[in-house]
C-alpha cells in the first residue's frame, strides 16, 4: 500500500536526482516522485528518445495537477560522467538520489560484457563519490535479485554495484560516529522482476501471441518473482525513507510464479487457446529453447537469510557480509583500467576475485 504520511515529509520540497530516468523503474520513481511535491527533480538519462519520452510526460503531469512550484530539469548524459554527475549534485544541493541507471538485459550483457560492466558498475561508483563530496543525504541503489549468487555478468555487475553502496556506507557511518559530520546515507533495494517493464517476458509473450506465435520459453519450470512498476517503485521509495545507512532493502515479491503458467494464462486472455499434444487444434503453441547462457531457473532474494522486518509489512531489511573499503578499492581500481583497455580475460578475473560465486562458462581472449 502507497503510504503519503511516510514519504510526504520526507519527499516535500526536497531536491531529487533520478539517474536512469527514462527507463522503465526511473519513469515510474520520477511519477510518483513529482505527486509528492518536491522542489525540484532532475532526470538524468543518456538515451535521447527516452529522456525526450519521460521530460514531455512529466511536464504534462506538473501542468495538469497544477504543481506550478516543481523545478524539472532534464540532463542528457551518461551517470558514468564524473565531472557531469559533479556539476549536478554541486549546481542543484540534489538531497536524495535514487540511481536507476543501469544496462539489465542478461542476454545482451552477457555478449557485452565490458559495456556492461562499465556502464554498472562505474556509474555506481561515480555516484556515490559525487554524493559523498556533495553531502547528498541520501543515496539509494536500484538493484536486482540477479545479483544475489550471480550466474551471469549482469548480476555479477549489479553485485559489485552493492558492494560499493556498502563499502561507502560503512566508511560514511564510521566518520559519523568519528566526527559527527555531514552524514550520506548510502543504502540499496533489491526485488526480482518488473511486470511490463522493458525485455520483460510478458510483453514479448505479447507480442508473439499478436504474430500468431509460438511463444518461446527456455525452460519449462523456469520461475520467477513479478511485481507490478508502480507497486515496486513505490516500495523503493518508502525503503529509501526507512533507511539508515549499509542495509539492503529487500520487497516481498509474493511467491515466485512458473513462467510456463503465465505464458499459457496471456493466451487464454487474449482469447485463444494454447496448443499442445492434448490440444493440437489450438492457436498458440509454446516452445522451450534451452536456457541462455547465465540464466538461472529460480532467482532468490537473499544472499544469507537473515532478513528483518520493517515497518512496512511488504519490505525486509538485512545487512550482508561485503568487502571493506580499503580492499575493495584498490581491486576496483584494476577493474577500472581493464575495462577501459577493454581487456576482457582480466576484467572477468577481477570480477571472480570480487564475486567470488560468480562462474562464467564463457571463455574470452585477450
Amino acid at each position: 500500500p502507497k503510504n503519503k504520511n511516510l514519504l510526504r515529509p520526507f519527499m516535500k520540497d526536497s531536491v531529487f536526482c533520478v539517474t536512469g530516468a527514462g527507463g522503465s523503474i526511473g519513469r515510474e520513481i520520477c511519477r510518483q516522485i513529482l505527486d509528492l511535491s518536491p522542489k525540484k527533480l532532475i532526470i538524468l538519462e543518456m538515451s535521447e528518445p527516452s529522456l525526450y519520452n519521460v521530460h514531455q510526460e512529466l511536464l504534462s503531469l506538473i501542468k495538469n495537477n497544477s504543481l506550478v512550484n516543481v523545478e524539472l530539469i532534464p540532463i542528457l548524459g551518461s551517470a558514468c560522467d564524473e565531472q557531469l554527475v559533479r556539476n549536478i549534485f554541486s549546481q542543484n544541493k540534489v538531497k536524495i538520489v535514487y540511481h536507476a541507471a543501469a544496462y539489465k538485459h542478461v542476454p545482451l550483457v552477457e555478449i557485452n560484457p565490458i559495456s556492461g560492466i562499465l556502464n554498472n558498475i562505474i556509474s555506481t561508483r561515480v555516484v556515490c563519490k559525487a554524493a559523498k563530496e556533495f553531502q547528498v543525504e541520501k543515496m539509494v541503489l536500484i538493484s536486482s535479485d540477479k545479483a544475489v549468487r550471480p550466474t551471469n555478468i549482469m548480476g555479477a555487475s549489479k553485485r559489485i554495484s552493492e558492494l560499493i553502496i556498502q563499502a561507502y556506507a560503512e566508511d560514511s557511518i564510521k566518520e559519523k560516529n568519528i566526527s559527527s559530520s555531514d552524514f550520506t546515507c548510502f543504502t540499496m533495494v533489491r526485488f526480482g522482476n518488473v511486470l511490463w517493464s522493458s525485455g520483460s517476458v510478458a510483453p514479448l509473450f505479447r507480442e508473439q501471441i499478436i504474430s500468431g506465435g509460438p511463444i518461446t520459453l527456455t525452460h519449462n519450470d523456469i520461475t520467477r518473482y513479478f511485481m507490478s512498476i508502480d507497486e515496486a517503485s513505490n516500495l523503493v521509495l518508502q525503503a529509501s525513507c526507512l533507511a539508515e545507512g549499509g542495509e539492503v532493502f529487500l520487497l516481498d515479491m509474493g511467491e515466485p510464479f512458473q513462467i510456463k503458467k503465465l505464458a499459457e494464462q496471456m493466451i487464454r486472455l487474449s482469447g485463444l487457446t494454447v496448443k499442445n499434444d492434448k490440444n493440437p487444434n489450438g492457436d498458440i503453441e509454446i516452445v522451450t529453447t534451452g536456457l541462455r547462457p547465465g540464466e538461472k531457473l529460480y532467482e532468490e532474494l537473499l544472499i544469507n537469510s537473515n532478513a528483518k522486518p520493517t515497518s512496512n509489512k511488504l519490505i525486509f531489511k538485512a545487512i550482508e557480509e561485503h568487502f571493506p573499503s580499503d580492499k575493495l578499492i584498490p581491486l576496483l581500481d584494476k577493474l577500472e583500467e581493464k575495462l577501459k583497455n577493454y581487456d576482457s580475460k582480466n576484467s572477468l578475473e577481477l570480477v571472480s576475485q570480487l564475486v567470488p560465486k560468480w562462474k562464467t562458462k564463457i571463455i574470452f581472449e585477450k
